[in-house]
């Protein structure tokens, strides 16, 4: 039997946590914090209470739709925090009536042309992993049809000569690389949701990737689309790059499921890296860490990784000493040695007052030796890829991140700012018990992509309560400072009041309103991302 996707926390049902390790959480929580916390036991599906389905599945589509409950129950959430708290607390108010699971391009066609003769709401479904309510309804939007891609799933192509891959776009990133492995290439796009996301969930959001440098988001590696919307198909000509007007690529790629569904894309891959080079290098401050990282990217070195963590970061997740931040500087290769390159990066870093010994720089010349496992850049890495089972649930801990970008002259002003707003809004929340921390996922020549993450220790059952005041805070801190609302979590519904919506322009808004009525005239692909009708 597959182990499934837990409906509550970020792993599967196998890996969720006992009862017996969210008492000892709770037990733990209770004594730092001087509070009587009560850990409630581990839900199970069966015993949420659903509203009866709205729709009679007809014989056209019945072989691939679902009405059960366990069905209902798993996709009616993403994996927001927010989200976490309500499936755990068995709350599903707004369930879909209807998952579909069609196993090829006409059922996926015929669902949707379904959906959209009956005016049913229709939600493209990937692998679930969005953490902006990019998955759920307006509750007055009325009956709902998820139609998820999980029967799409296979590398149909391989162009070895031009190296890139056809690629069914329900094919999730661990299936993806083993089809492409055989071959000996990979896609080289390793989001943290990586395991739990799928190749059109990345182009659909604008998946931010492995690459801290370069090739940050899956648009670079996007070289033709294919979509299914209501008005007919939309395939753009596989091409190396064009001129000719505005890209229909760019209109697929982060459109979130409101102008069709993606069923696949031709992807640019490439060979499996076999030469490597890693450096965890440490700076006595913030300051002089996110210097040297401004230099290194201005070098156009294009390293694989480009990070830095600060103090409280570095500390947290890297087990350094709070007051030392760390850049994480590696390169890697499927042809050349990156001893050049990574001399090159530790000279530039040197130079700005980083510190690290020769011995301790790791260089790979394609034995298999891994780099970057070790010391404090592997310690960052486990924490990193281990994103947690979901054991502080409910017991008050309130926890999220939130990400932007920003152009290096505002950018020590803008830190200042957000750092100020957010901190204000965490002391005035959760008193003294909290923290505030950010490090850099991405970075390009003209700014940085900085990820703050927070926790606080609230109270049981006002979580999310005191989670909206904090993200409240962020959005407008953001957008105020002169950021952007999202850098690779996308929009979804979370993002657009007092952020995106304030960002874009609104000449932009009524020229995206005017392409779904074209595509969507009944307005039933996810409605309430990005636009309003």
């Amino acid at each position: 039997m597959t182990d499934r996707k837990s409906f509550w926390a970020w792993c599967t049902e196998s890996e969720e946590p006992t009862d017996a390790e969210r008492a000892q959480l709770a037990q733990e929580l209770s004594e730092r914090y001087g509070t009587a916390i009560t850990a409630r036991p581990v839900p199970k599906a069966e015993d949420a209470e659903l509203r009866a389905t709205r729709i009679k599945v007809p014989e056209a589509v019945s072989a691939w739709c679902s009405t059960s409950d366990q069905e209902r129950v798993a996709y009616t959430y993403g994996a927001h925090f927010t989200e976490r708290v309500r499936a755990f607390n068995l709350e599903f108010p707004n369930p879909p009536d209807v998952v579909a699971h069609p196993r090829n391009e006409d059922e996926v066609a015929a669902t949707l042309d379904w959906c959209n003769e009956n005016q049913y709401v229709a939600v493209p479904y990937g692998g679930g992993s969005s953490v902006v309510w990019g998955l759920n309804p307006p509750e007055d939007r009325g009956p709902t049809v998820v139609i998820s891609l999980d029967g799409l799933d296979q590398v149909l192509e391989v162009d070895e000569v031009s190296r890139a891959a056809r690629i069914q776009a329900g094919v999730f990133g661990p299936h993806l690389e083993d089809q492409l492995r055989p071959h000996g290439y990979t896609l080289r796009h390793f989001p943290q949701s990586f395991r739990f996301s799928t190749l059109g969930g990345w182009i659909a959001t604008r998946s931010g990737g492995h690459y801290a440098t370069n090739h940050t988001h899956i648009d670079e590696f996007v070289e033709s689309t294919r979509m299914i919307t209501p008005a007919g198909w939309w395939e753009s000509r596989r091409l190396p790059g064009s001129g000719a007007g505005p890209s229909p690529d760019r209109m697929v790629i982060g459109s979130e499921g409101i102008l069709g569904i993606i069923t696949e894309a031709w992807m640019r891959i490439q060979k499996r890296p076999s030469f490597r080079a890693t450096a965890g290098i440490l700076f006595p401050s913030w300051e002089a860490g996110y210097e040297a990282v401004r230099n290194i990217v201005q070098a156009k070195l294009w390293p694989a990784n480009l990070r830095i963590l600060d103090p409280a970061e570095a500390q947290r997740a890297a087990g350094l000493d709070g007051i030392s931040s760390l850049v994480i500087v590696a390169f890697e290769s499927a042809e050349l040695s990156q001893r050049h390159n990574i001399a090159q990066a530790v000279e530039i870093a040197r130079y700005a007052g980083g510190l690290i010994a020769d011995d301790e720089i790791q260089i790979d010349d394609g034995t298999g030796n891994p780099t970057g496992r070790a010391g404090a850049v592997g310690a960052w890495r486990d924490a990193f890829i281990g994103v947690g089972n979901g054991v502080e649930t409910s017991l008050g801990v309130v926890a999220d991140t939130f990400e932007t970008a920003i152009t290096w002259d505002r950018w020590p002003e803008f830190d200042h700012a957000v750092r100020a707003a957010v901190g204000d809004a965490l002391k005035a929340t959760f008193g003294e018990h909290h923290s505030l921390s950010c490090r850099f996922t991405h970075v390009y020549p003209d700014g940085p992509a900085p990820y703050y993450s927070w926790s606080g220790m609230g109270s049981q059952g006002a979580e999310i309560k005191q989670w909206q005041t904090i993200k409240d805070a962020a959005n407008e801190a953001l957008v105020a400072a002169g950021g952007t609302s999202t850098h690779h979590h996308a929009v979804g519904r979370m993002h657009r009041p007092n952020a995106y919506d304030v960002q874009r322009p609104e000449l932009f808004a009524q020229s995206l309103r005017a392409v779904k009525k074209h595509l969507d005239p009944n307005g039933i692909l996810n409605p309430g991302v990005l636009i309003d009708p």
